[in-house]
């Protein structure tokens, strides 16, 4: 796996769309195309990667407006992270691990070349399943870890604020356990 680049396994001419595109016409092509995510692309320079995430988000954060409004660009992440052609599987398989994303534009002289993906990788060594494995029980735990924080975060409990001494049911407030009195005052 140390000699084999992501030139080598990386999908060519990957699916991409102009920064104009609308959200709409960004959902179709890619259930028309049955893929996860598009690079946003303009003269073979990558502009943006949008996901489905990405339209489901803007889907319930800007409802009001029609998603044939909302442009491409305009939800696309502003810092994109990309791998060279002459990179490893390995080099790549540990930026993905490490950045918690399934898929790499591919970049060469500033110039979109391709994607990698999770699924070209392991299409072309089955043997790292357990590596993927491993990156998909590590997204999973920390999404937990996301979940029981917040839940902690509201949990209620009986005992002493320690802002203003009185007992009560205390709530969790920036590493403190206050009464309901000192949490409105925040």
């Amino acid at each position: 796996m140390k000699n084999i680049l992501v030139s080598d396994v990386m999908t060519r001419d990957p699916i991409s769309v102009s920064p104009d595109a609308s959200l709409l016409e960004c959902a179709r092509k890619m259930v028309r195309k049955r893929v996860g995510s598009l690079l946003i692309v303009d003269k073979k320079k990558l502009r943006g990667f949008i996901s489905q995430q990405d339209i489901l988000w803007a889907l319930i954060k800007k409802s009001e407006k029609d998603l044939s409004k909302i442009n491409a660009i305009d939800i696309s992440p502003k810092k994109i992270i990309t791998v060279k052609p002459s990179s490893t599987i390995e080099e790549a398989l540990s930026k993905m691990k490490g950045l918690k994303f399934e898929r790499l534009p591919v970049v060469y002289d500033g110039e979109i070349v391709g994607i990698i993906t999770a699924r070209d990788i392991l299409s072309f060594h089955p043997e790292i399943y357990q590596e993927l494995k491993e990156f998909a029980q590590i997204r999973e735990e920390a999404e937990k870890l996301r979940r029981l924080k917040k839940i902690k975060e509201r949990a209620v409990q009986d005992g002493i604020c320690e802002e203003c001494g009185g007992r009560g049911d205390l709530y969790r407030s920036k590493g403190m356990l206050i009464c309901e009195s000192c949490r409105g005052k925040e």
